[in-house]
């Protein structure tokens, strides 16, 4: 096929190496999508491979869309035939068919974060454990990042020093927690995200016939953006090719930015160790961004120990040197930043989606927001709530659920009394306590309600459960769409929002009606061989932030850089570049933390096509106070051939930098002088491990990761906060804020 002709020689060798274990390799905006899409179309088209029998792994439903629609177009129907889609979309599937050798059934319902939460919530409370210390957020995010490494419940309570861990951080009984969320779920026929994957792992270990059925169906696996997985995803894929070791991975070390998420860099750094006959193409050819933009990229991830050598180049212009804005303060950052929005789009006639601003803290759109907004600058923030996150959305989604799964105890709280039918919250706690206490299903308590209620509730209830019989017999009987609309009907839901003629409640009625014409939609696709309502929520529970995102006017687009990876714009503004705010001030805690901070540099600037702009303020508000800023150190480390300093910026402000122009124009930069640059860079001890400040004194010495040793010169409380005023030996006065600082206390 004429396709390969179009590839570089390292790309064609990437498409045509299809045996064996492949290692791609693929630096930013190198062709990696293109690559992926030929491969596939070449096992297909060349190589003769069946479609059902290859695995391709992503991480948003969105990227394999995009794939299976090139592939189509280059080989025809035969690529809606391969396995694609994320890990959990996948492993979802492989579940609802063999879940039940687990004691799941095979409607099991998905549980998202607002549905974990709220059952953590009530499991706090049912263990009248103090809900300001055991908050949700905290619990649920320890339980995930357990799951990830393949922790059970049993293992954690029994592994000394996890539990040593929660007691360190004054929360015992998170295990406890983890044991009876797990029951729950399990009681509710539910799985959360992170039990898609955990639960893949224990199939495949205590059901040998089902791992080698699906070993021998996938001869060929492949798993995209490697980088980014955690220990339960490299070890399912490991397993699943570890009979025909056709197993290709590609990422890109240097865009591991998700250690916060559970995703491992080692298993990118050490694939070799797991195949030794391991075959590594480099992807080093940038098709995306100017030169300037690459070698800036270059001479940041340089700094960096752990790391796959290779030289990305770009055979684009030269382009624009890398321009540096200093502000006064975060609001006067804001206003240079849409001043130049401004003023490049009029003077070159682009778009506002030609534009993007890139934050490390979504708490700093603020200033970006309200200087779009005074010069008129459309602009939309991406990461904010998202449409199937919104209250009257859930409310009927929590319907379509309860019909599906009558086991589902988060649906069933939501729907019971919405729209009010007279059962209160002392009918619903007494019909759960009942379930518990005789060991049976929720269901079984709801359909018998005159023997656990008495009066008006007992026969609410008995209405309530014909109700959902009739709405399971529709949604067996009928597609997605009728059921979803007879739902709608005559749960009363669709009337509560009509009768609100409030603004919002107009909004509300038109994003339910919204949500139909998306099952619609959903139906009517040729692609879903599964119309019902069941298969469509399984499809929306899996849905990511990407997928989800879909407004496609012209706006100026605010996004954290986490959120922008895989994302590329003409003009990209990377905000924020300050010490303690990027890097960020919780991530210096050690060399592996530091080298992550400059991994999503390096992607912020690799968003960027012709121009990038990098800001920073001298003072900032946080935390409800006006903080004094110093320069981030990343901004220090780029080559200062490829910067110039924005000519705009007020003369009456000292410069960081120095202005001494080479014949070129270029303008390097210089440590600001608030800076003890004589100061030795603090190796934190062996032993280091944060203290509880809350019993820090005056006079105690403590010692930082950064900063080293100290004496707490004073403690000042402020409402809600408290300030440590310490003198460190090398660093002199630093006030910090013990809600964040990570200080030991030295005996």
């Amino acid at each position: 096929m004429d396709y390969l002709a179009s590839l570089n020689p390292p790309q064609r060798e990437a498409v045509e190496r299809t045996e064996g274990p492949v290692m791609i390799i693929a630096g930013a905006g190198s062709g990696k999508t293109r690559v992926l899409t030929y491969r596939i179309a070449h096992l297909i088209h060349a190589r003769k491979v069946d479609p059902f029998q290859i695995l391709s792994l992503t991480f948003t439903n969105k990227a394999a869309s995009e794939m299976k629609q090139r592939i189509e177009k280059l080989i025809g129907l035969d690529a809606r035939n391969t396995w694609m889609g994320t890990f959990h979309s996948v492993f979802a599937k492989i579940l609802r068919v063999e879940g039940q050798k687990l004691g799941y059934p095979s409607n099991f319902t998905i549980y998202d974060n607002d549905d974990s939460k709220s059952l953590i919530r009530s499991i706090v409370r049912e263990m009248k454990l103090d809900d300001k210390v055991y908050k949700a957020n905290t619990v649920l995010s320890r339980i995930s990042g357990a799951k990830n490494r393949l922790i059970s419940w049993e293992t954690y309570l029994n592994d000394p020093y996890i539990t040593a861990d929660d007691e360190a951080a004054m929360k015992p009984k998170v295990g406890e927690i983890y044991k009876n969320y797990q029951k729950r779920l399990f009681r509710s026929g539910a799985m959360d995200f992170d039990d898609l994957l955990f639960n893949t792992n224990v199939l495949f270990r205590d059901h040998p016939d089902v791992l080698n059925k699906y070993q021998q169906r996938f001869r060929y696996v492949m798993v995209d953006e490697f980088q980014d997985t955690n220990l339960s995803q490299y070890l399912i894929t490991k397993k699943l090719a570890a009979v025909h070791q056709n197993i290709c991975v590609v990422g890109d070390d240097a865009q591991s930015i998700y250690a916060f998420r559970g995703a491992d860099i080692q298993n990118i750094l050490n694939y070799e160790k797991d195949y030794p006959d391991l075959f590594i193409v480099k992807l080093e050819q940038n098709y995306r961004s100017t030169k300037n933009i690459v070698e800036t990229a270059n001479s940041i991830i340089a700094k960096n120990k752990s790391q796959l050598q290779k030289n990305v180049w770009t055979q684009n212009d030269k382009g624009d040197l890398i321009e540096l804005m200093k502000a006064s303060s975060d609001n006067e950052e804001g206003r240079m930043v849409a001043t130049t929005i401004f003023e490049e789009k009029n003077n070159k006639k682009l778009r506002n989606s030609d534009f993007a601003i890139l934050y490390r803290t979504n708490s700093q759109s603020r200033s970006m927001e309200e200087a779009l907004r005074k010069l008129g600058i459309s602009y939309r923030i991406v990461g904010g709530l998202s449409f199937y996150q919104r209250r009257e959305i859930k409310d009927l989604m929590g319907y379509f659920r309860y019909v599906v799964n009558q086991e589902d105890e988060e649906a069933f709280k939501r729907v019971i009394n919405y729209p009010k039918r007279g059962i209160g919250a002392s009918s619903v706690e007494k019909m759960m306590v009942a379930a518990y206490e005789h060991d049976i299903a929720l269901w079984e308590v709801i359909s018998n309600s005159s023997s656990f209620l008495s009066g008006r509730a007992a026969n609410a209830v008995g209405d309530f459960c014909t109700m959902i019989r009739s709405f399971k017999i529709e949604a067996e009987r009928k597609d997605a769409f009728e059921a979803a609309t007879n739902i709608a009907k005559q749960s009363g839901l669709l009337r509560e929002l009509y009768e609100d003629k409030t603004i919002e409640g107009l909004n509300r009625y038109e994003n339910v009606q919204e949500l139909l014409n998306a099952i619609k939609e959903y139906v009517d696709n040729p692609e879903n061989e599964d119309k019902s309502l069941g298969a469509f929520l399984q499809e929306i529970a899996l849905l990511t932030d990407e997928d989800q995102n879909k407004d496609s006017q012209d706006t100026v687009t605010l996004m954290t850089i986490h959120a922008s990876k895989g994302l590329e714009f003409k003009y990209v503004f990377v905000v924020g570049m300050e010490e303690d705010l990027f890097p960020s001030q919780m991530m210096m805690q050690s060399r592996e933390d530091l080298e992550e901070e400059r991994r999503l540099f390096y992607v912020a600037s690799t968003r960027a096509m012709e121009k990038l702009y990098l800001s920073y303020a001298l003072t900032r508000y946080r935390y409800g106070r006006l903080l004094n800023c110093e320069p981030s150190r990343f901004l220090e480390e780029i080559d200062p051939a490829f910067v110039k300093v924005n000519k705009k910026i007020s003369s009456a402000l000292s410069s960081s930098f120095r202005d001494t122009e080479s014949s070129q124009g270029f303008v390097g930069l210089k440590k600001p002088a608030t800076r003890n640059t004589t100061a030795k860079v603090h190796t934190p001890s062996p032993d280091f491990k944060p203290s509880n400040t809350h019993n820090l004194t005056e006079g105690m010495k403590v010692e930082h990761p950064k900063f080293g040793f100290g004496l707490v010169k004073a403690i000042e409380t402020e409402g809600v906060n408290r300030k440590a005023h310490i003198h460190f030996e090398h660093f002199g006065d630093k006030t910090l804020l013990l809600s964040f600082a990570k200080l030991r206390i030295v005996d």
